[in-house]
């Protein structure tokens, strides 16, 4: 485990970092120097880190009992007054730490959270982060005892006769209903994409999405492309919303590049949920242009935990460019093992990237073209595909089904073709 780093100067918040993890502490140093890069991004510095090698966490303090004690030491030594846990605690453990601490606690998803509504900038992304905050506070309210509800006194009198309401009770009726409004506001954003998606494939321009893990390069890469002067800082999560610009291919072709939200490691349900709307533009792309920190040490990590998410969004299926950045800052080739096509590149010194133009080009000879499919009544999602991927000429409904004339490219036609050979 790596030592105690004590700051001299004393910023606002100071905090000490802490995990129980089952892995070995090679590993663990690894998530909490993660860890440590998150909190940086949160305005947060870190004094102190504690780990406690364990099968499983505490379930209602996280860490053992006499862990906790050396916690709340640390913390008292170093005159912190927040302490970050590396793992999502449950509400119990929560308050019981702060309890046992007398300091705020924060975990995982709730630093994630916050770096987040930082750094929304359009009115989508501050839609979808208020969403997933509120996914995350719901379960965490708790009430305070008397101060808390709106009951009335025992010796009754005006509105205060009849079953009331607890201010608790109340509180997650209004989180309630915000977000199911949150929930409408972002369908209806979802819907504006699927139109600009809709017009993209009828003027047959094919979307690239750039994906990856945080601060691997893909605002840079985006930029080297396409000069399209995109926000790119060496921070995580320096872009949340997603940044679309025209390529020119050699064969004077447009394609749509789309620069997309960075993956981390467990990133919070509520995000993935919450940023579904924009993630859609990764599911729907015709290829994915996955961007790796080739000189992080953890680079291999860091490509499992994207196609993990990849895998959520049903989107491993798709033509995937493995491009291996900042190889500028390596002295060998990088050795990355990959299922698809890989290209050593560095977005910085625009090295190689004449290559993989040229790859996202190759990924491209699939072009749409007509096709005619009996859709039955019961697979009403093939029905929502092609309308959402190709450009649908004519419907007609019959007995045995929809049939539809469409234009797609022809992946997609091939998909929905073995879906129906299924049948």
């Amino acid at each position: 485990m790596k030592p105690i780093h004590i700051v001299e100067k004393t910023p606002e918040e100071n905090a000490v970092i802490f995990v129980a993890a089952s892995s070995r502490s090679k590993e663990v140093d690894g998530l909490l120097d993660e860890l440590v890069a998150l909190a940086d991004t949160a305005g947060v510095t870190v004094v102190g880190r504690l780990t406690q090698l364990r099968p499983k966490p505490d379930p209602a303090t996280y860490l053992g009992q006499g862990k906790v004690t050396e916690l709340r030491n640390m913390c008292m030594e170093l005159g912190c007054n927040v302490a970050i846990c590396d793992d999502e605690l449950s509400p119990s453990q929560l308050r019981n730490l702060e309890k046992s601490l007398e300091i705020k606690v924060v975990d995982r998803t709730h630093l994630i959270l916050d770096i987040f509504a930082q750094r929304a900038k359009t009115a989508e992304g501050k839609l979808q982060v208020e969403a997933a905050m509120l996914a995350y506070n719901l379960p965490r309210l708790r009430g305070k005892g008397v101060e808390m509800s709106n009951l009335g006194a025992s010796s009754g009198g005006l509105r205060t006769r009849g079953p009331g309401e607890t201010k608790l009770e109340y509180d997650r009726r209004r989180i309630k209903a915000r977000m199911a409004d949150l929930r409408q506001e972002i369908d209806d954003l979802a819907k504006h994409r699927r139109l600009q998606r809709k017009d993209r494939v009828t003027r047959g321009v094919p979307t690239v999405a750039l994906v990856g893990y945080t601060n691997a390069g893909k605002s840079s890469l985006l930029n080297a492309l396409t000069e399209g002067g995109a926000v790119a800082e060496s921070k995580l999560f320096a872009t949340l919303d997603p940044t679309a610009r025209e390529l020119l291919l050699p064969n004077n072709s447009k394609v749509m590049l789309v620069d997309t939200v960075g993956f981390v490691r467990k990133l919070p349900h509520q995000l993935v949920t919450a940023f579904r709307a924009t993630l859609e533009e990764v599911k729907y792309a015709d290829v994915l242009v996955h961007v790796v920190d080739a000189s992080h040490i953890e680079a291999l990590e860091q490509i499992a935990t994207v196609e993990a998410v990849l895998g959520e969004l049903d989107s491993l299926d798709k033509p995937i460019i493995l491009a291996l950045n900042k190889v500028d800052r390596l002295e060998e080739p990088p050795i990355i093992p990959t299922r698809g096509k890989s290209i050593a590149i560095s977005a910085t010194s625009k090295t190689n990237l004449v290559e993989l133009i040229a790859a996202i080009a190759d990924c491209l000879v699939d072009q749409p073209r007509d096709y005619t499919f009996l859709i039955p009544f019961h697979r009403g999602d093939l029905l929502t595909l092609l309308h959402e991927q190709g450009d649908v000429k004519m419907v007609v409904y019959t007995e045995a089904g929809t049939e539809v004339v469409v234009h797609i490219l022809a992946r997609y036609g091939e998909k929905i073709r073995r879906e129906l050979d299924k049948l």
